[in-house]
């Protein structure tokens, strides 16, 4: 779940980066920024610590990720800093991910099934979605035995479950209701 501190923080970075025409970019920064961040433990540790002054950490920032990335984030790095929302840009990421989609009409979603499906069987999944929502629909495939066969896609908030495990739980509820 995204909160309103990461919201605003991801709008104000949008904001700029699209000022600057770099939201495409700017995406891919702050997402390589926040793995980085993640997978080392020591890093993120020290750069929440309120043990460890604020202009230490942005000399280790500088020192990490000067010359890498670009000065906006770098900058917008030091910013949560300052203000102590280090923590909050996972929330920034995803926020600032919805925000790069809806301006370019993107959507998307999952599409679980037992095996993996065919890249072209997704391509093609995709291109029907899109023609029905309008946008384009990237999806990602996920494998789960649970659903025992067929599909199951979400988007958004909505989903199209066409799983063999949602048939059989209909066809028992049907049947209880014809034998009460």
């Amino acid at each position: 779940m995204i909160n309103q501190v990461a919201k605003r923080y991801a709008e104000a970075l949008f904001d700029l980066a699209d000022e600057q025409n770099i939201v495409s970019d700017m995406y891919s920064e702050i997402a390589d920024l926040n793995k980085v961040i993640k997978e080392n433990d020591n890093l993120y540790d020290v750069l929440r610590s309120p043990f460890v002054k604020p202009e230490e950490k942005k000399n280790l920032v500088d020192g990490l990720f000067k010359g890498r990335v670009s000065d906006y984030s770098v900058n917008f790095l030091k910013v949560l800093i300052d203000n102590q929302r280090v923590t909050e840009l996972d929330g920034v990421v995803m926020a600032y991910k919805g925000l790069f989609n809806e301006k370019n009409n993107v959507a998307e979603g999952t599409v679980t099934t037992v095996v993996a499906l065919e890249p072209e069987k997704i391509s093609e999944l995709e291109q029907k979605l899109s023609a029905i929502y309008n946008k384009s629909v990237k999806l990602e495939n996920i494998i789960d035995e649970d659903i025992l066969g067929g599909v199951l896609v979400r988007i958004g908030n909505e989903e199209i479950d066409g799983s063999v495990k949602s048939r059989l739980r209909d066809l028992k509820n049907s049947l209880s209701n014809l034998i009460s």
